[in-house]
């Protein structure tokens, strides 16, 4: 059995919509869910807005900061105006924030990373350890 040709031609309207439906759907299932979420604590280094169409908020944490160590850098992206500019007013600082991840995004006009910042804390400096002398040194006496 042989279809007309018209009846073809209206056929695709159909499937582009449900196409652009399934996209649509899969990527607000993205947004919603969250594979992760935890906090993490260091010293805020970056926050910029950047983008040539979507412009996102992302920044940089320096994670374990330890004198003649490189500290390990972790990005993040900020969603939130408000948090946003909290970040801002924080740079330089010890903070810790807590963040979503979302994989599997279709589009970087979400941000550049997984790691979706949702607040920020500040926190106090980590006390130093004194320092002990090296072996075979005594303290002197007290």
């Amino acid at each position: 059995m042989n279809t007309p040709p018209h009846s073809r031609r209206r056929r695709w309207p159909y499937a582009l919509a449900i196409v652009l439906l399934g996209f649509g759907a899969y990527t607000c299932l993205a947004l919603w869910w969250s594979y992760s979420e935890g906090e993490r604590v260091g010293i805020l280094q970056k926050l910029s807005r950047k983008g040539w169409v979507c412009k996102t908020h992302e920044g940089e944490l320096a994670l374990y900061v330890i004198s003649g160590v490189t500290p390990q850098i972790w990005s993040f992206t900020v969603r939130d105006a408000a948090v946003a500019r909290r970040l801002n007013d924080s740079l330089g600082a010890r903070v810790r924030l807590h963040y979503q991840e979302h994989r599997g995004l279709p589009s970087s006009c979400f941000g550049d990373t997984a790691y979706f910042v949702d607040s920020v804390q500040a926190v106090d400096p980590p006390v130093p350890m004194p320092a002990s002398p090296g072996p075979g040194v005594v303290a002197p006496p007290r």
